[in-house]
């Protein structure tokens, strides 16, 4: 992905395996990388290991890169702007997700915005390896494009649930997915989220003034509290009940 960071690849005889050392500069001056060993999802070596503070882009819609990352640890936003110049977050990959998988094997350019919405490390992969390796294993691509039509498939029946629900509803679904994505860390039980508001509004997607007058309601109730920058889930049965429309007006 763009951003200030250079590789030594080093490659042994009769090897094709990629071992490669990552160094820093910057401001994201936080790279590292070792001699990696294979991946344990990928049959392949890792090129290159990168941490991102909140806030960083990662790389930006319109590039065309041949590589591709998993996100080890923390989330990436996925946006693009919307006609009257505000963003729409389309989409938040956890851990575990991948990021230019089929921009890589499409050999096309990235169609939104990656930016850290956590402090979080990405691994990035070689593109060249990943279309050998769907080129030469049937069933490894269809894991591969599997994996990615969930996510499509989710994202589309998220777009038609929302078409037709109110703010509130649209807003306790956010926060619900979005502390069904901080449990999956393991070490987060899911109740406090690290959210802006400009963040918050840019995913449902709605202004800034009317999510603020939903979450005052909703802090009024007993059901959300937070300070500026999180929101932490009091009472998850009531927010539940917002999502479905059965909460108090």
């Amino acid at each position: 992905m763009d951003g200030a960071i250079s590789t030594r690849d080093n490659r042994a005889r009769g090897n094709a395996a990629r071992t490669s050392e990552a160094v820093t500069c910057g401001s994201a001056g936080i790279v590292y990388d070792g001699r990696a060993g294979l991946d344990h999802e990928f049959p392949f070596y890792r090129s290159s290991v990168r941490k991102f503070r909140r806030g960083e882009i990662i790389a930006g819609a319109g590039v065309v890169l041949d590589m591709f990352a998993r996100v080890q640890r923390g989330m990436v936003s996925a946006s693009t702007p919307l006609a009257d110049g505000r963003e729409f977050i389309v989409e938040i990959v956890p851990k575990g997700g991948l990021i230019g998988e089929l921009e890589v094997l499409r050999k096309q350019s990235l169609s939104l915005e990656y930016r850290a919405s956590s402090d979080c490390e990405l691994h990035y992969f070689d593109g060249r390896l990943l279309r050998d390796l769907c080129a030469n294993d049937p069933q490894f691509q269809v894991k591969i494009l599997s994996k990615a039509l969930a996510r499509v498939s989710e994202l589309e029946l998220r777009i038609i649930s929302n078409a037709g629900s109110s703010l509130r509803q649209r807003l306790a679904r956010t926060l619900l997915r979005l502390s069904a994505l901080y449990r999956m860390d393991g070490q987060n039980s899911g109740d406090e989220l690290i959210i802006s508001q400009h963040e918050l509004a840019a995913t449902l997607p709605a202004s800034r003034e009317k999510v603020n007058q939903c979450l005052r309601r909703l802090r009024e109730n007993k059901v959300v509290d937070g300070t500026q920058g999180k929101i932490r889930i009091l009472n998850r049965k009531a927010l539940e009940a917002y999502a479905e429309g059965t909460g108090l007006a």
